[in-house]
């Protein structure tokens, strides 16, 4: 039964593609979207903290927002974490 309806199907919906999925371009789009979304909410909540004089709450919200945004923004910083975790544990890197 499934192969009759495999062969119901266009070809070009039965082929794998060829070269994998390549996902270089998805971490650009969404670095495009959800760059801009997140300074402004960063934005909007910071003046929250100053407007209701709450400094020390604003000084953690800042540090915060900057270790979130290092690693949003900055390239492969996650997958260099990792490798660099895992080489001082001693683990083999292929």
């Amino acid at each position: 039964m499934i192969q009759h309806m495999l062969a119901m199907l266009p070809h070009h919906e039965i082929a794998e593609p060829a070269n994998g999925l390549n996902t270089d371009d998805l971490a650009k789009w969404l670095r495009q979207i959800f760059g801009p979304l997140f300074l402004v909410i960063v934005s909007i909540v910071a003046i929250f903290f100053l407007f209701t004089r709450e400094i020390t709450r604003f000084v953690q919200f800042i540090i915060l927002a900057i270790g979130i945004g290092v690693i949003f923004y900055v390239p492969n910083i996650i997958e260099t974490t990792a490798k660099a975790i895992a080489k001082a544990l001693g683990v083999s890197i292929s």
